[in-house]
């Protein structure tokens, strides 16, 4: 399965923080200058993996025409409605840790790179990658101080290689409230509706709605603190729900310019220094958001923009606080499992915060050692462009572009025919009939970023090499903005908007 990651005036700061960015290619890596990848192409496919992760009754203009509805009676066994929202990776669970994150960054991603996806017309698709996750969002969170946070059993949907589609497996319902807390999937949850709540401005009762329960879910996320393991072993927060209060604070903070939020930031919220942005771990995020705001976390123990720097310096390998192991290829590698979505989250980070340091006339500070904001885009468009096929095997990691992409992604809907609904799989067959067999998948998982290679490069193509082959929704969440600002912006150095 997936990793276990360890790991002027207000409205006008607000506005500039969210400022659209642009990637420069003015690359140190003489390769990758040269690499000439379409950008667009890669963008376009990359959100159309969102739409083939759907769970529930699809729309009428589905572009992934191998599936279909599935999941339609989530949420009977406690007589609610949780159809919808998204399956996180490879097989058939709705988990609302990752599923939330994936809201948070696909919504930052519009707020960030708005014009770029405006001109590669992909905008209205991402807003509909958000609002897919919002509206089944919403319907987990209509009970106050009660969340559903995961409908299906793992252990026994792992049981059957099956596609959602014809699945059979109990969809077992799990809830957190005020006796079974779970700080960092309500504090989650609040991020991504209040982030979202700033995307849909424009549909002021939607908007009211999210921001509402953003409120709520942050008020219970502190007064019922305490971790939920209900989504152990496959999403365990190793990193406990300090950083989750302080990301969920730093957005309701800017969707609502309210003072209240600015005083837990800096009088209760607990901050650390770490080389890691991921939907464990998200103290980078919040630390790049608020870097500009001259505050102080832990009452001012350090700013924001010490630790956004110390994020780039453990990351960089030519500072002297280097921590993150990078391949003889040139690529981050913090550990096996869905790898990639810490190389996506990088880039991510690094394009956001090139922007402000370029805009404010500040650069990242490694001790002595200032690093200049070219180096973090130059680093952001080698990351991306390793996963594009500029490494040592000259492949691509994204399925359906360029070289020798990946053909066996380990993913029960696209490695399994289209079968007739209704029928009744044989699970104990189904294992060495669709999973095991060494042949390309037959439904090809347009745009999905595989887990990636290991600390040497090396990448087999097999399902059944799950920690390298499994696609993960923040894995491509984290990668649209990147792609958008290549797509847009090349290898130009251009100011900022």
């Amino acid at each position: 399965m997936r990793a276990l990651s360890h790991g002027s005036s207000m409205r006008a700061h607000v506005a500039l923080a969210l400022a659209a960015l642009v990637l420069a290619g003015d690359a140190l890596h003489p390769s990758l200058a040269a690499a000439g990848f379409d950008y667009k192409d890669a963008l376009s496919k990359t959100i159309i993996f969102l739409e083939a992760q759907r769970s529930g009754k699809l729309p009428p203009n589905n572009r992934v025409k191998w599936r279909g509805d599935s999941a339609l009676d989530d949420g009977k066994l406690a007589n609610v409605d949780l159809t919808g929202g998204y399956y996180d990776a490879g097989d058939n669970v709705k988990y609302g840790l990752p599923l939330a994150f994936t809201v948070t960054t696909l919504a930052w991603t519009v707020l960030a790179f708005k014009p770029e996806l405006e001109q590669t017309k992909e905008l209205e698709h991402v807003h509909e990658a958000i609002r897919w996750g919002t509206d089944y969002l919403l319907k987990c969170a209509a009970r106050k101080n009660k969340l559903w946070v995961q409908v299906g059993d793992p252990n026994l949907d792992h049981q059957c290689w099956v596609r959602p589609e014809n699945m059979k497996a109990p969809r077992t319902l799990y809830e957190i409230d005020e006796k079974t807390p779970g700080t960092e999937i309500a504090a989650e949850t609040a991020a991504a509706f209040a982030a979202s709540s700033m995307v849909f401005r424009n549909d002021k009762k939607y908007s009211r709605a999210l921001l509402n329960k953003a409120k709520l879910l942050f008020l219970f996320a502190k007064a019922h603190q305490g971790s939920y393991d209900g989504e152990c072993p496959f999403y365990c927060s190793y990193s406990g729900y300090n950083d989750e209060l302080l990301w969920a604070a730093t957005w309701l903070y800017l969707a609502t310019k309210r003072q209240v939020y600015a005083d837990f930031i800096t009088h209760e919220a607990i901050s650390s220094s770490v080389a890691e942005f991921s939907w464990d771990l998200k103290f980078p995020g919040a630390q790049v958001l608020l870097a500009e705001f001259n505050m102080t976390s832990g009452g001012g123990a350090q700013n924001f923009k010490v630790q956004a720097d110390n994020f780039v310096c453990a990351v960089l390998p030519d500072t002297p606080f280097h921590q993150v192991f990078i391949t003889p290829g040139g690529v981050i590698h913090l550990r096996d499992g869905a790898n990639t979505q810490y190389v996506t989250s990088t880039s991510f980070l690094f394009v956001v915060y090139s922007d402000l340091l370029l805009r404010t006339g500040q650069s990242v500070m490694c001790g002595n050692q200032p690093v200049a904001p070219a180096r973090l885009r130059e680093f952001a468009r080698q990351q991306m462009d390793y996963l594009l096929g500029a490494n040592p095997r000259h492949s691509s990691y994204v399925v359906g572009f360029g070289a020798n992409s990946p053909t066996q992604p380990h993913h029960r809907g696209a490695s399994t025919p289209v079968l007739p609904p209704g029928t009744d799989v044989n699970c104990g067959l189904s294992f060495g009939e669709w999973m095991a067999p060494d042949r390309p998948n037959p439904n090809e998982l347009t745009g999905a970023i595989v887990g990636g290679p290991d600390k040497n490069d090396g990448f087999v193509d097999k399902r059944g090499n799950s920690s390298y082959t499994e696609p993960c929704t923040y894995i491509n969440s984290l990668a649209i903005g990147p792609l958008a600002a290549l797509a847009v912006r090349g290898a130009q150095l251009v100011a900022t908007h």
